[in-house]
C-alpha cells in the first residue's frame, strides 16, 4: 500500500521520511536539498557553525529545491536562539531541536510561523511538547547516533510515548535501516513516519569526507561504542584511535576553548574540533558519531536510491500487519 504524505505545520513532504540533522558540517545542503527533491524532508545540521555560515547554506538549499528544507540545532548550544532567528531570517522551513528543551523556542515558532520540531526520548517530554506547541515529535531512541537522551530501544519507547501523543505527528528515530522496518514502525507501531539519518551519510551526496564514509563501511557491531561527550551526554560513534586515547584516560583537552560553542562543557576534548576533524579526512583523530546498526550499512548509494529502496520495500509490506503496539 502506498505510504502516506507527512504533514508538519503548513509543508506536507510527499514521503514520511525526515533527514536527521548532523553536524558539524555532515547535513548540509549538499545532501538535504537532494533529499527534499525525493520528497522527505531535508535537515541541515545548524550546530557548531557560524550563523552566517548556516544561513548561506539554508539560502543556498531553499535556492535549489521547491521541497522541504529544515534545520536541526541542539538546544545545549550557546548560541541557540542566534541559530534560530538567524535560520529563521534565512528562510528555513522547519526547525528540528533536541539536546535540552526550550519553553521559548515554541513562542518563537508561532510568531514566525515557523512549525518546531522537538526531539524527545520519553513521554514526559512529548507530553510538554505537544502542550507548548510542536508541530511535530521525534521520538529518538537508544539506537540513535551522535547525543542519547536514552538508553530504552525505539520499540520499548516508543509506545510509551504514542499513549500520550494524539494531536501533532509523531516520528520514530533510531537505528532504522530499511523500508520494511520503516513499515513495521508506522503500521504496527502508528509512527507517521520515521527520521534517519546515518544511511544518509553512505549517500554519494554527503559531502563528508571519503575518510569518514570509510570507517562507516569498515564498521563492525563491535566498532560502534559509547562515548561520553563534554555536552554533558553519552553519545554513539564508530571506534576511532582518539576513542581509544579518551578510553586509556589520556588527556586530550584542547590547549583553550576556541569556540565557547555549548552551555555547558567539561573541557575534557573539544567536541567541534573532533566533529571537524573526522568530517574533513581525519578520522584517526577525529569523532565518528553514528547508530548503532550502521555496521548493517555497507555500500554508497545516491539518495534517490535509498529512497527509492526504503520506498519500495515499505510499501511492499505496509498496512499487511496486525493489531497496533
Amino acid at each position: 500500500m502506498k505510504l502516506p504524505e507527512l504533514t508538519i505545520g503548513s509543508f506536507t513532504a510527499r514521503i514520511p521520511i525526515i533527514q536527521g540533522g548532523m553536524s558539524v558540517r555532515v547535513s548540509t545542503s549538499a545532501l538535504a536539498v537532494p533529499v527534499a527533491e525525493c520528497g522527505g524532508i531535508g535537515t541541515i545540521g545548524g550546530s557548531g557553525i557560524p550563523v552566517p555560515e548556516l544561513q548561506e547554506d539554508i539560502r543556498r538549499a531553499k535556492a535549489a529545491t521547491t521541497g522541504v528544507i529544515a534545520v536541526n540545532i541542539m538546544y545545549a548550544m550557546r548560541n541557540f536562539y542566534e541559530l534560530v532567528m538567524g535560520s529563521i531570517e534565512a528562510g528555513v522551513d522547519v526547525i528540528i531541536t533536541g539536546a535540552g528543551f526550550s519553553r521559548d523556542i515554541f513562542r518563537i515558532g508561532k510568531e514566525h510561523k515557523v512549525p518546531i520540531i522537538s526531539i524527545v526520548s520519553s513521554p514526559d517530554f512529548a507530553k510538554l511538547a505537544e502542550r507548548f506547541g510542536a508541530a511535530a515529535i521525534v521520538v529518538e531512541s537508544a539506537e540513535a547516533g551522535g547525543h542519547l537522551g536514552t538508553d530504552k530501544p525505539l520499540r520499548e519507547i516508543f509506545p510509551a510515548v504514542r499513549k500520550v501523543v494524539s494531536k501533532v505527528p509523531l516520528i520514530a528515530a533510531g537505528g532504522i535501516t530499511d523500508g520494511f522496518e520503516m513499515a513495521e514502525l508506522m503500521d504496527q507501531y502508528g509512527a507517521d513516519g520515521i527520521q534517519i539519518a546515518s544511511r544518509f551519510v553512505l549517500s554519494e551526496e554527503c559531502s563528508v569526507s571519503q575518510e569518514f564514509k570509510e570507517v562507516y563501511l569498515r564498521a563492525q557491531k563491535e566498532d560502534i561504542v559509547n562515548v561520553q561527550s563534554p555536552v554533558g551526554m553519552t553519545g554513539r560513534a564508530i571506534r576511532t584511535p582518539f576513542i581509544d586515547q579518551l578510553e586509556r584516560g589520556e588527556d586530550v583537552a584542547p590547549d583553550k576553548c576556541k569556540y565557547k560553542c555549548l552551555k555547558h562543557c567539561s573541557y575534557k576534548y573539544c567536541i567541534n574540533d573532533r566533529l571537524t576533524a573526522s568530517c574533513t579526512g581525519d578520522v584517526a583523530n577525529g569523532l565518528v558519531f553514528s547508530g548503532a546498526n550502521t555496521y548493517k550499512m555497507k555500500e554508497i548509494l545516491p539518495v534517490k536510491e535509498i529512497f527509492r529502496q526504503f520506498v519500495r520495500d515499505a510499501e511492499s509490506v505496509y498496512k499487511e500487519g496486525g493489531e497496533k503496539i
